[in-house]
């Protein structure tokens, strides 16, 4: 009997812990979205930068054909995160100004296109940076707490799930801008010790259940293959995806770490095999193209350089991998999501 009560009290002990580690709701309240052009739906709409999309081809397949600033034909990352945990087909920018208080309790993204984790990043742009992102979400919390309380701020502090996805950007320009400091191996270690600091003041802040995307192939986008990759062969620049892969390297173990020592649930989401094999295998995936966008000729073509005036653009955008030169398709969004939320969501309830 003695034997049996103590094997039910060590059940009862290992599933309190498990409770404290993921959290007692097993719900998510909210999708709490921070990075770049990945993620953003319509924050660059209203800063003074020419990294903006709100105008067609952009938004052609979002519902209503509106061009709403999704880096892409349709729904971006952030949207198809929120309809997957059951919370909203659409994510709405923090930046819109006609978001009410009640729109703001399935959560928000504050990511802008163009930044990174790098600040010079988003000065060179004009867009916001992933820190001042963390300013935003601080007046994110105290509205919600003027409106709706302090117990449904905690609420969405406890049982929200936040994502960061950022790096292309420093990756891709500001690494040039930053080489007198850096080589390509200890500029990626300061990214990937940038994320990890920025995981730890949203932590601060309250966050409990944290994703952060790896770095993707980014010198497979179909610009970095025009600019670097040969005149005729367009291949991958293997020297961009050398920083992903040493950006994703040491920030993997990082997050682990950081996973073990704070309370909550710290997750590494790795992108990069996924969309990388999407790009070499695109029958696979049920795509025709890889190596160029959509819009315009593919080739260069992103933000303004991707319009109405052009009259290259693809009509069937499920075919294609990217949609511009430097952003995918929401249907090669879709895939990744499909295939990488499953995996990792089941960790976070």
């Amino acid at each position: 009997m003695k034997f049996q009560l103590l094997c039910l009290a060590l059940l009862f002990i290992a599933v309190e812990t498990n409770a404290a580690k993921q959290g007692n709701n097993a719900t998510i309240s909210a999708l709490i979205v921070f990075g770049d052009s990945i993620m953003d739906t319509g924050n660059n709409n209203r800063l003074p930068t020419l990294l903006k999309c709100n105008f067609p081809p952009y938004g052609k397949d979002f519902p209503g054909g509106l061009a709403t600033g999704r880096f892409s034909d349709g729904r971006v990352p952030s949207d198809l995160i929120a309809e997957k945990l059951g919370i909203a087909k659409s994510l709405p920018a923090f930046m819109n100004p006609n978001l009410k208080p009640q729109d703001l309790l399935k959560g928000v993204t504050f990511a802008s296109g163009g930044t990174g984790y790098d600040p010079l990043t988003a000065k060179i742009m004009s867009v916001i940076s992933v820190w001042d992102q963390l300013t935003y979400f601080k007046q994110y919390i105290s509205t919600i707490k003027q409106h709706f309380g302090e117990k449904k701020a905690q609420d969405i502090l406890d049982h929200s799930f936040f994502v960061v996805c950022s790096s292309s950007n420093d990756l891709a320009h500001t690494f040039m801008a930053q080489s007198h400091k850096y080589d390509r191996t200890s500029y990626a270690n300061f990214l990937a010790d940038s994320a990890v600091k920025f995981v730890r003041e949203l932590h601060k802040l309250g966050a409990k259940k944290i994703g952060v995307f790896s770095a993707v192939p980014v010198g497979c986008v179909p610009l970095q293959r025009t600019v670097f990759g040969g005149l005729f062969t367009r291949g991958c620049f293997k020297p961009l995806n050398n920083m992903a892969k040493q950006f994703n390297a040491r920030l993997s173990p990082a997050l682990e770490s950081l996973d073990k020592e704070l309370d909550g649930v710290i997750l590494y989401i790795d992108v990069y095999d996924t969309l990388f094999d999407m790009i070499q295998h695109p029958a696979k995936y049920g795509f025709e193209v890889a190596d160029r966008g959509c819009c315009g000729r593919g080739s260069l073509a992103i933000s303004y350089m991707c319009n109405s005036l052009n009259p290259f653009t693809c009509s069937n955008s499920s075919a294609y991998i990217f949609w511009d030169s430097y952003h995918p398709t929401e249907r090669a969004y879709q895939v990744m999501v499909d295939n990488l939320l499953d995996k990792y969501l089941s960790k976070i309830y």
